[in-house]
């Protein structure tokens, strides 16, 4: 499944940083986000994120 990281950035929108994938996860279904933007965020790599462009950072090609 494919999604824009623009919509990855706008369900975390106004989320308080640094969050963990579980919080950028909580997040995202919290405010409705797709189906498709919880399963990248589910595929991202478990750690820290310190601010948006990490997480796009990490979140480029897939």
């Amino acid at each position: 499944m494919q999604t824009s990281p623009i919509e990855v950035q706008k369900a975390l929108k106004n989320i308080d940083y640094p969050a963990h994938k579980k919080d950028l996860i909580k997040h995202a279904k919290k405010h409705d986000a797709s189906s498709k933007v919880i399963e990248v965020l589910e595929e991202l790599p478990e750690k820290e994120y310190t601010n948006a462009a990490d997480v796009s950072k990490e979140f480029h090609g897939k």
